[in-house]
């Protein structure tokens, strides 16, 4: 089982305003947590709920899931 995201997060949030500056700056998100975003590793629900504020969507408009294949 593997959630994935549907598109780059930190150009979702680069487009919304939310540079990587202001988000240390407000502390939006800690630097793992941008690091996650670079490598797709799924976030912890905290997370995704800041997330889906910042860019005003639902987690399933950020996320999918992707069966393993066998």
């Amino acid at each position: 089982m593997s959630l994935k995201y549907k598109f780059d997060v930190l150009e979702a949030l680069k487009q919304s305003g939310y540079t990587t500056y202001k988000i240390r700056k407000e502390k939006l998100f800690a630097e793992s947590t941008l690091q996650k975003f670079r490598n797709g590793q799924v976030i912890s629900a905290d997370n995704l709920n800041c997330l889906c504020k910042c860019l005003n969507l639902q987690p399933g408009d950020i996320l999918e899931y992707v069966p393993d294949e066998e």
